[in-house]
């Protein structure tokens, strides 16, 4: 009997230390299933998702834009144009981690996505670094900030 409580206490300070154990917080799966969901459909060609739990106030860094973008309607105008072109296999979300204070939450993650051409072999699509800060609006998460960048990106001199 000691030692089994000895267990179940080593058990729960196991839990009890920064990043071990599964993140119970249900605030934290909830942001995380969000991002998921909105994973899903970009790889299915559609960025609705993701402008769907974008504010209207969101901010947007991306490597492939000269300058942040501000505000939901001038991301939707650069994601038009692209709009059914993407389509990634699947992805892995590397390491998502939640840190929230109140109603306010940054999400981060590495993200690998797939491809699989028509004839070959499935291939590596892309490397991401994902920060993503949320803010609970009426009950609701919305992102109001997006940074991606490429993780270890060849760099021209």
């Amino acid at each position: 009997m000691t030692r089994l409580m000895s267990m179940v206490g080593l058990g729960l300070l196991l839990l009890m230390l920064p990043g071990a154990g599964p993140q119970r917080d249900s605030q934290a799966t909830e942001i995380i299933a969000r991002e998921r969901a909105a994973l899903d459909r970009w790889g299915r060609g559609d960025p609705d998702g993701y402008l769907e739990l974008y504010a209207d106030d969101v901010t947007y860094f991306d490597p492939m834009q000269e300058k942040r973008l501000d505000g939901r309607a001038a991301l939707r105008a650069m994601l038009a144009p692209i709009r059914g072109l993407v389509h990634i296999a699947r992805y892995d979300m590397i390491d998502p981690k939640v840190q929230r204070s109140g109603d306010l939450a940054v999400l981060t993650y590495n993200l690998i996505s797939y491809s699989k051409p028509p004839t070959g072999p499935e291939v590596i699509a892309a490397r991401w670094n994902s920060t993503a800060v949320f803010r609970r609006d009426s009950g609701a998460w919305r992102t109001i900030h997006v940074h991606w960048s490429f993780i270890k990106p060849d760099l021209k001199r």
